[in-house]
């Protein structure tokens, strides 16, 4: 019984020592096989990234190509003619299209203030036309109404096209809900841009065929411009399930991963969307001392304009340690949610832009053995805005979102251990920005695609480990194992890639080249502050099946960072 007891007292000054040396070492100082619990948690961190990327990309639709200005110009000498000083629009709802007569005066070819004939006429109508179907407005029409033009006034009558009645086709599916995807209502003007925010809506659930169809109202009731909206909708079995392995975890902890997600399309015949994700080390179990495990839960729902999204997470990990006699167990977890609330406010042809809010949670603690180490335990809370802006640029495409997260005292926060001594706080204040260009080139019958992506983040505060921007592996700047990574409170990095896509195989074969740097005050005890990397590739998808394996080397690192000097990789993945 005494010896028991000494044993396990043994066993408690271990431990205590352990906790003790990692309140004081720094997480870049620990030796190469401890586990760093916020170097984990960032890692799982960019893996819930790419996986909402891939699970919660939106369609894009463009049912209107941007209308070209004409070069036409006015005649010069028509006969007979009439001096217009002024341009006026009048008609139901032409308060809402004043902005169209400016279209008619162009800087280099006014039609007030000259003499306009029939085909002048024509033309300034028409340019007045152009402008209201370049907005959406593609069932309102201008037309010139007998008139006297001895007065020096051209009075043009707009007939606004409006929206009748919105229905589903014949034969479509029980579960189809217009009245939260489609933003138009009966009776309003018919703008095209609503129609593209509709099929959006729809199409948001990968498991819905929809489209929509503008037809001439026809009855007793119907009025000049009136249209009715036919909605053809479908949907495939609600139900999917996607299955992938890569081998992105760390050595320590489980090298190879595995995951299932199974999806659940239009639940509550809302278009809504969810999924469950369940994350594993493909190891010999979590509770054999080692290994890795998590989950992903996601809702979303549209309304017109607005997008409700709801999403938790949590993630735990388990890694032994020998240390001369004894074997240690270090062992974490952690826990996010977050409730998003999005508007798109601004659409046309080429560009969109939304803003969002949203209130985020997020909980973590770190163990030895069962003794949990208490200044690591983390409970932080705070809230987010943000914009977000897509642009098509001829064939390209530019995506930029920038936003201010902040953290407060919600939700029984809890001060960090480093606030004490100015390293770190749980009200943190972090900007952050990224986007990326994605340009598609033909050379010669050949498809290649250039894609340059960025990301930056600017500290207003002091930042915990977990809050700081870190570099360093296939998320970030690739060509890196990701076992060792660089951390700062503020950085940036670009990443570059050249696709070349070999005839109709669904395959492209790819090469990138990653540049980041991180900077602050804890970046002085790092071994140095930026990292380039190269890597080469082979992408693809065969009907259901898609892989994506690469192998990359570093190009530029400090002195001192471990890292292989070759590595490589794989993702693939089965969806049924």
């Amino acid at each position: 019984m005494r010896l028991g007891r000494f044993i396990h007292r043994r066993g408690q000054c271990r431990v205590a020592l352990c906790v003790l040396a990692l309140a004081v070492t720094p997480a870049m100082a620990q030796p190469a096989s401890m586990v760093d619990g916020s170097q984990q948690e960032l890692r799982q961190r960019e893996r819930e990234r790419a996986l909402r990327s891939q699970q919660e990309a939106a369609p894009n639709v463009r049912l209107q190509r941007p209308v070209q200005a004409g070069d036409e110009r006015l005649p010069e000498h028509e006969s007979p003619c009439f001096r217009i000083d002024r341009i006026l629009l009048e008609g139901d709802a032409a308060e809402r299209f004043q902005w169209a007569v400016k279209a008619a005066n162009p800087a280099n070819d006014r039609a007030t203030g000259r003499c306009l004939g029939s085909e002048g006429i024509s033309l300034t109508m028409k340019r007045v036309q152009n402008a209201i179907v370049a907005r959406g407005y593609v069932t309102t029409r201008v037309l010139a109404p007998s008139q006297d033009l001895t007065q020096g006034t051209l009075t043009l009558a707009v007939i606004p096209g409006r929206v009748r009645r919105i229905r589903f086709s014949e034969g479509r599916g029980r579960r189809g809900t217009k009245w939260n995807a489609v933003p138009a209502r009966p009776g309003d003007i018919l703008n095209v841009r609503d129609i593209e925010q509709a099929l959006e809506n729809f199409q948001r659930v990968p498991t819905v065929d929809a489209d929509i169809q503008i037809t001439p109202a026809e009855g007793p009731d119907a009025k000049p411009g009136d249209s009715d909206l036919v909605i053809k909708w479908k949907q495939d079995f609600p139900f999917r399930i996607t299955l992938s392995a890569d081998d992105a975890g760390s050595k320590y902890t489980g090298k190879c991963q595995g995951s299932v997600t199974l999806s659940y399309d239009n639940w509550w015949t809302l278009n809504d969307l969810f999924y469950v994700n369940l994350n594993h080390d493909l190891g010999r179990g979590y509770g054999d001392g080692k290994g890795t495990r998590g989950y992903t839960v996601h809702y979303e729902v549209p309304y017109d304009y607005w997008l409700l999204g709801f999403t938790i997470s949590g993630y735990n990990y388990r890694q032994s340690v020998a240390g001369g006699n004894w074997t240690y167990v270090f062992s974490g977890s952690s826990e996010n949610s977050e409730l998003r609330l999005s508007r798109l406010f601004y659409r046309d042809a080429v560009r969109k832009a939304s803003a969002y809010v949203a209130a985020w949670s997020r909980n973590s603690r770190n163990y030895i053995d069962d003794t949990e180490i208490e200044v690591q335990r983390r409970r932080m809370a705070g809230w987010a805005v943000g914009l977000a802006h897509r642009e098509f640029i001829g064939a390209a495409t530019l995506d930029a979102d920038v936003a201010y997260r902040r953290g407060t005292g919600m939700l029984s926060a809890r001060a960090a251990p480093e606030e004490a001594f100015g390293e770190g706080t749980s009200r943190s204040a972090v900007i952050t920005a990224q986007g990326q260009l994605n340009i598609p080139i033909a050379v010669s019958k050949q498809r290649f695609r250039y894609l340059v992506a960025w990301r930056a983040q600017w500290n207003r505060t002091s930042l915990v480990p977990q809050d700081r921007f870190q570099i360093g592996g296939r998320y970030t700047v690739r060509g890196f194992d990701g076992e060792t990574t660089l951390l700062g409170e503020r950085g940036w990095l670009v990443r570059n890639e050249l696709g070349w896509t070999f005839g109709n195989t669904g395959q492209e074969l790819y090469l990138g080249v990653d540049y980041s740097q991180v900077r602050g005050p804890s970046t002085q005890e790092l071994v140095g502050t930026h990292l380039a990397g190269a890597v080469i590739g082979l992408r693809g998808a065969y009907k259901r099946l898609y892989w994506d394996a690469f192998a990359g080397r570093p190009i530029s690192k400090p002195d001192g960072f471990q890292t292989a000097s070759t590595t490589a990789g794989f993702n693939i993945s089965w969806t049924y």
